[in-house]
């Protein structure tokens, strides 16, 4: 399902613009605080934010920052965004096969209604399976 031309050439763009629109279309004019607690502005598309997440076959997830054009089209390029404080000093630059992305998902969400919490989608690691739980 997922090509070069889904990511580079328009089926991304429609994805993250559904994603807004859908937010939008869950803004209630009478709710005027936000999450944190600030009064809420009538939004627009472009006050919204946005994060692009791709789940891979082998269960690793994704967080994009920014998809990379490179010389090639059997793979997406990306920057991504580490979970771990550590690798957030550099850069990490990922090459995946189209064919091992399962699930591309956006988040869209109005700046008012952000938890207050570093709200963090989680990358890099499968999750621990049941009954499989990492040793202390």
């Amino acid at each position: 399902m997922f090509t070069y031309d889904w990511f580079h050439r328009g089926g991304l763009e429609r994805l993250q613009k559904a994603a807004r629109e859908r937010c939008l279309a869950r803004f209630d004019e009478h709710e005027r605080v936000g999450f944190n607690g600030s009064a809420k502005s009538e939004p627009k598309v472009e006050d919204l934010e946005s994060r692009t997440i791709i789940y891979m076959k082998d269960g690793l997830t994704y967080e994009i920052r920014e998809i990379l054009e490179l010389d090639t089209t059997a793979g997406l390029t990306f920057e991504c965004l580490p979970v771990d404080e550590t690798y957030r000093v550099g850069a990490i630059v990922i090459v995946a096969p189209y064919e091992d992305i399962a699930r591309v998902e956006v988040f869209a969400v109005h700046p008012d209604d952000k938890p207050q919490e570093n709200f963090r989608i989680p990358g890099f690691r499968a999750g621990v399976q049941a009954g499989h739980e990492e040793d202390s």
